[in-house]
């Protein structure tokens, strides 16, 4: 089994920073895509973020050029650098990851149960 733990979130006023951190931990042979997400207060989820083990990104629009995302595939973690933090950005944060548990396995993917994050205006 596998489980991803989020940390970080919490409340900030408009124009702030946060830092979110996912790592993931149990039978882990490889990570391919790690991805962060968010549910909006009106319940739709939308892609944030990813960053696939050849480094390549896609950030959702709204976030394009405020936030970073990172990995640390010694860690088997992924991090989210959340600038200029805006009351839209406010919602539940949940990472994603594509894990694989054994050489030339299928790779399946986790969730974390997720982190709120509050922006004040």
């Amino acid at each position: 089994q596998v489980q991803l733990v989020e940390s970080g979130g919490g409340s900030v006023q408009a124009g702030g920073s946060l830092r979110l951190s996912c790592t993931a931990s149990g039978s882990i042979f490889g990570i391919n895509t790690m991805a962060w997400y968010r549910h909006t207060p009106g319940g739709q989820r939308e892609l944030v973020a990813l960053l696939t083990e050849t480094g390549l990104t896609n950030y959702g629009d709204s976030v394009r050029g405020r936030f970073t995302i990172s990995r640390d595939d010694a860690k088997n973690s992924v991090y989210l650098q959340m600038d200029g933090l805006e009351p839209e950005d406010t919602a539940v944060y949940l990472c994603n990851a594509d894990i694989q548990h054994e050489l030339n396995g299928y790779y399946l993917g986790y969730w974390g149960q997720g982190t709120q994050v509050t922006v004040s205006s």
